[in-house]
Parts: C-alpha cells; sequence; structure tokens
C-alpha cells in the first residue's frame, strides 16, 4: 500500500466538499471547527469551491473535482478532510485522475457518503485513506475529546494502537443544541468470540453497496469489515444491504458493527437475528456497538490498513504504518 506521511504540527489541512456543501454549517459552527482543528496545530485552508451549493446542496461535479485535484497538487497541503457527508460523493468516481492522486499521495479523510470516494481512491491507487470525523465534527463542544484523541493517534504517530471502548456516548443532534446533552455508558458487545488480522475496508455500509458491480469495488476477502449506518436505515434494509456486502466475497476474516442510532430500531435481539443468518460469520470475531460511525465519539481508521480483531477482550489493534 502508499501510505501518506503522517501529520505533523504546523502542517496544512484542505477543507473540501466532496459531498455536501459547507454552505450548510452555520457561521460559527465553521469559525468553532477552524479553531479547534488549528488548535491541535495545523494551518486550515478552504477548497475554492467548498461553499457553493445546488439544489442538492452540493456544489457541481466539475468544481467538486477541481478542489479535489487541487488539494493533491498543492504540495503545500499534506492533509484534506471533508466538511460534511451527504449522498453524492459517488457521482465524482469516473471524472477523478487517479493518477495525479497516487502520485502525491496525503492524508485524505471523511466518514458517511465519503466512503465512496475514500473506498475508490483506496482501491483505485492503492493508497490508504482514513475513515474519521468530518471537518464539522470539531464544532461539537461536549464530548470530542476521545475522538479527537484518537484522531491524532491514527494521523499523527507512526506506531500502532489499541482501540477500546470510550467511557460514553450520545445520540443527541448536538449540532442543535449544544448545552444539552445525555450521555449513556458505552459498551462494545461480542457477538463471536476469536482474533483475526485483515486487511480493513468500509465503513458506511449502504454508501459501500455503491460501488458493487462497478470498478471502484475492492476485492474483500480476507477482509476485516468495519459497517455502519445512520438513522435511516431500519432492520429489514440493514439486513439486505449487509446480505449483499457479504455476497461480494465468500470469506472475511471479522467483522466490526459501529454504533445505531436510536432512530434505527435495530436492537441487539434485531442484530443478533440478523447476523445469524450468515454462516460465512459464524466462525470470525465479531464485535457490534462499537465508536464508530454516527453517534459521537469515534475513532479513526485506515481503509486499506490492517487491524488485529480480538474479541474475546473487545479490542482492536490498529497498524499504523
Amino acid at each position: 500500500m502508499i501510505v501518506p506521511a503522517k501529520l505533523e504540527t504546523g502542517d496544512e489541512i484542505r477543507i473540501i466538499a466532496p459531498s455536501r456543501s459547507g454552505a450548510i454549517l452555520s457561521e460559527d459552527g465553521v469559525k468553532n471547527a477552524t479553531k479547534r482543528i488549528e488548535a491541535l496545530g495545523f494551518h486550515v485552508t478552504f477548497g475554492t469551491h467548498a461553499f457553493e451549493s445546488d439544489l442538492h446542496h452540493s456544489a457541481s461535479i466539475e468544481h467538486r473535482i477541481e478542489d479535489i485535484h487541487e488539494a493533491f497538487r498543492d504540495p503545500s497541503v499534506k492533509g484534506i478532510l471533508t466538511v460534511i457527508g451527504g449522498f453524492n460523493s459517488n457521482e465524482l468516481l469516473p471524472y477523478l485522475d487517479y493518477e495525479l492522486i497516487g502520485n502525491n499521495p496525503k492524508v485524505f479523510c471523511g466518514y458517511s457518503d465519503i466512503t465512496a470516494i475514500a473506498t475508490a481512491i483506496t482501491f483505485k491507487t492503492g493508497m490508504v485513506t482514513y475513515s474519521e470525523p468530518h471537518f464539522s465534527s470539531f464544532s461539537m463542544d461536549i464530548g470530542r475529546e476521545w475522538q479527537t484523541e484518537y484522531f491524532q493517534k491514527c494521523l499523527m504517530q507512526k506506531e500502532g494502537f489499541t482501540l477500546k471502548a470510550s467511557a460514553e456516548w450520545s445520540d443527541d443532534p448536538w449540532y442543535l443544541d449544544q448545552e444539552n446533552r445525555t450521555f449513556e455508558r458505552t459498551e462494545w458487545k461480542v457477538y463471536n468470540e476469536g482474533t483475526s488480522q485483515g486487511q480493513v475496508f468500509g465503513a458506511n455500509l449502504c454508501t459501500l453497496n455503491l460501488l458493487q458491480g462497478t470498478e471502484y469495488m475492492p476485492d474483500l476477502q480476507g477482509s476485516i469489515l468495519f459497517v455502519e449506518d445512520d438513522d435511516m436505515t431500519i432492520p429489514e434494509t440493514f439486513a439486505r444491504d449487509l446480505a449483499s456486502l457479504l455476497q461480494a466475497s465468500s470469506e472475511i476474516h471479522g467483522l466490526v458493527i459501529g454504533r445505531f442510532q436510536r432512530g434505527s430500531k435495530i436492537t441487539d435481539e434485531q442484530l443478533h437475528y440478523i447476523l445469524d443468518k450468515h454462516p460465512i460469520l459464524q466462525n470470525i470475531p465479531v464485535l457490534h456497538d462499537v465508536d464508530f460511525g454516527h453517534t459521537q465519539p469515534m475513532f479513526t481508521f485506515p481503509i486499506g490498513g490492517v487491524a488485529e480483531l480480538n474479541g474475546n477482550d473487545k479490542s482492536i489493534y490498529l497498524k499504523v504504518f
């Protein structure tokens, strides 16, 4: 794999919007997120078209592509962080210059809808990308310390590190009310014990499924899958989306499922019923309710990197190249 250089204090991070536009963020939200990223020692700049917005709350395909290419082309930019998710980053895949991107490796990260573009870049270029909090996530006032810690561990240190559960989590719409938050104790849960190692792919399940049947879908053989979905999913849709993904591989080495939002109505009983249907999952470690996805906090992990999954002690070791 091509591994981008780790971020260092003083590096420039370019904010781009390959899915939804930065225009959906409040002025205070942009200021706060910028201030907090700069407090980590980085210099924040924005893509030329990061705040353009059309009927689908995005810039045009042409302008989104232009911002991506410029961020990779600019030698002063060391990391690229997406504004937020959305629904349409996969529109860009046929128009990306993968040779340009592969020849200028740098940290590229985001989550949710950004899964499509990050996975395509990893598969087409062999470059590790990252699933991690968006730029907008840094505007959260309460509960961001744990996810910031693992953002730094994954993107700034060269040594591997072990992930274990956060102390508490929340599903509040924090962007609407920053002061009145409700947290509860975190518990990573085990469907199957055991240990395994494999290349990491994921994370947003319904977005990753969009790549099936295209030239942008990686081979999942021997991988550890990280999958999650937001509150638009329900047991029935999660079940069929997971089945579709598992049918793309005759053998995976592990499955890690991100914590569901309460609105999805997927209980442990519902989830275990879904997992019970798949023989492929019965002899590999499977964890669920893990700290990534659309609840807070969330950790950062490398797409195309390597993970060691331990279902016995509910831990994940990420090898940071």
